[in-house]
C-alpha cells in the first residue's frame, strides 16, 4: 500500500513510520511526505531516507479549498492509497476529508475523545488527570474526530509539566502509530458504521489495541 504522509514540523513520528515501513515484511511503502512549511525539519528526514518529498506552501493558496486541492492532486499522482498526518498543523477542508473518508489517519497526544485540540497537555494537568495518552483514529471532517484505530496510555507523574508530559506522550506516539498504522495496510483495521473493528491475522475477531501505560 502507497502511503503518504503529511507534516509541518520535525518529523519524529514520521521517522517511527519510516523505520516501520522498513520493517521486512511490512505491507506499506511511504511514496510521498508533503510538508505545509518549506523548512520543516522532517522534509529531511524524509530525504535521508530517500523519500520523494514535496512543499505545499498553505501561504500561496488564496483559500483552504485550493490549498488542498493542491495536495489531494499531489497525492493522488504519486499514487496514494493512505495518508498519515503526522504532526501536520493544517485544518482540512470537509471535501478533502470525504474524498480520502477511511483512507486518512491522524495521531492525537490525548485519550480521544478527552481533550480534542490544542494545549492537550496543560489542560490535562489543569484537570488533574491521572493518566493521558495517544490516539490512531480515521480521520472525520470534525476536529479530531473519527474511528479510532488504536491508543497508549501514559501516566501523569507528580512534578509534570507540559513539556514533561509532553515528551512521554510523544514516545508512546512513535510506538504506537506504527503499530495502527501496520493494522491498517494489513486490513485488519477496518471501519463497521463510525467505529474500526479489529482482526487477527487468520481473520477471526481482535481485542480492541490499547497499550498500557508507558
Amino acid at each position: 500500500m502507497k502511503i503518504g504522509v503529511l507534516i509541518s514540523g520535525r518529523g519524529s513520528n514520521l521517522a517511527a513510520l519510516i523505520e516501520a515501513c522498513a520493517e521486512p515484511g511490512f505491507r506499506g511503502q511511504i511514496a510521498l511526505v508533503i510538508s505545509n512549511r518549506p523548512k520543516a525539519e522532517g522534509l529531511q528526514v524524509a530525504a535521508a531516507a530517500g523519500i520523494p518529498t514535496l512543499v505545499v506552501d498553505h501561504q500561496d493558496f488564496a483559500s483552504r479549498e485550493t490549498f488542498d486541492a493542491e495536495l489531494d492532486r499531489a497525492l493522488r499522482a504519486a499514487g496514494v492509497e493512505l495518508i498519515c498526518n503526522a504532526g501536520f498543523m493544517r485544518i482540512l477542508s470537509d471535501g478533502f476529508v470525504e474524498k480520502w473518508r477511511d483512507r486518512q489517519l491522524n495521531i492525537h497526544p490525548s485519550l480521544l475523545p478527552a481533550f480534542k485540540g490544542l494545549h492537550v497537555h496543560q489542560r490535562a494537568l489543569d484537570a488533574g488527570v491521572r493518566i493521558t495518552g495517544c490516539t490512531v483514529h480515521f480521520v472525520r471532517p470534525e476536529m479530531d474526530e473519527g474511528p479510532i484505530v488504536a491508543q497508549a496510555a501514559v501516566p501523569v507523574l507528580s512534578g509534570d509539566t507540559p513539556e514533561t508530559l509532553a515528551a512521554r506522550v510523544l514516545e508512546a506516539e512513535h510506538k504506537l502509530y506504527p503499530l495502527a498504522l501496520k493494522l491498517v495496510v494489513e486490513g485488519r483495521a477496518r471501519v463497521v458504521g463510525e467505529q474500526v473493528a479489529l482482526l487477527e491475522a487468520d481473520g477471526t475477531e481482535a481485542a480492541p489495541l490499547f497499550v498500557p501505560a508507558i
